[in-house]
């Protein structure tokens, strides 16, 4: 992969790993931990399964964000007028070839980890493979990008919470059961308040190019009326789990409620670019929290 770096801007290494978007990066790892640690209740926890699974989500994770550094490019949505951190072709450190070849590596390794899974989970896990990378390519590739038609909520939603937990589960316990797919509901919702967050710094240039998402189409208002509601669904969750059975010990995620809190005062309060990309990676950390105290809790 070659690269155009300035001598006085950052390392090509540093080009390559701020494309990956760290921020992002917990909401692949957080469904996987979940879903193992829901496999693990059931005495079914694979360690090489669970290995494949976090390899796979967050190769997946990354190509997608490449792919994202370049599509937004192409269609005018990075620009100079951007407000948040500076993207890789945007901003001239990396070519679009590069970054298009870049892209289509790391799928190629994801597509390579999900082909271990088959031993687990069968044939039908090609399917769900090439679902992933199709949908990490047209979130914003394609004729229909789909971030760019408000759809990128649904998206998060769906694969960083239902499916990613759920085939996590299932490549370990033989089967899917219904609090498994339930797991993976706060892994979405909190997924989705990582790229609501980003979306909301973006509004503006967003809107400029014709990207239209949730915040775009329907406002900040509304915008922080999803995320607050989010937060609150995440946090009911649990107690459905013991309601269900689990130990009170499945309630501890209920403890980051005050940073929860603090993240619905910081959105609304927000104003400029710099306290919306460090609520960003708080947003990335909280997933990161929760998942760990929600594997924690139904395992003790």
């Amino acid at each position: 992969m070659s690269a155009a770096v300035d001598r006085a801007g950052p390392s090509r290494l540093g080009t390559w790993i701020s494309a990956s978007r760290p921020r992002t990066l917990p909401a692949a790892v957080a469904p996987v931990v979940v879903g193992s640690a829901m496999a693990g209740h059931d005495h079914r926890f694979d360690p090489a399964a669970a290995g494949l699974c976090l390899a796979f989500a967050l190769l997946v994770q990354i190509g997608t964000n490449f792919a994202n550094d370049y599509f937004d490019f192409a269609h005018g949505a990075d620009t100079a007028a951007r407000v948040g951190p500076r993207r890789a072709v945007a901003s001239g450190l990396v070519r679009p070839a590069a970054m298009r070849r870049a892209a289509a590596a790391v799928f190629a390794l994801a597509i390579a980890a999900g082909l271990g899974l088959v031993h687990w989970g069968g044939y039908w896990m090609l399917a769900v493979g090439a679902a992933s990378v199709l949908c990490g390519v047209a979130y914003t590739g394609g004729p229909w990008p789909l971030g760019y038609h408000g759809l990128g909520d649904v998206l998060v939603f769906a694969f960083f919470g239902l499916v990613a937990v759920s085939v996590t589960y299932l490549v370990q316990a033989g089967r899917v059961t219904g609090l498994a797919v339930l797991a993976g509901v706060p892994m979405g919702l909190l997924a989705a308040n990582i790229l609501l967050v980003n979306n909301y710094r973006d509004a503006e240039t967003d809107a400029a190019a014709h990207k239209r998402t949730l915040v775009v189409r329907f406002g900040r208002r509304f915008a922080r009326a999803q995320h607050a509601a989010s937060l609150c669904a995440a946090l009911a969750v649990p107690a459905v789990f013991w309601a269900a059975g689990f130990s009170a010990w499945c309630l501890l995620p209920v403890m980051t409620a005050p940073i929860a809190w603090s993240h619905v005062r910081r959105l609304a309060a927000g104003r400029a670019p710099s306290e919306y990309v460090a609520l960003l990676g708080d947003t990335g950390r909280l997933i990161g929290v929760y998942a760990a105290l929600f594997a924690a809790g139904v395992n003790l």
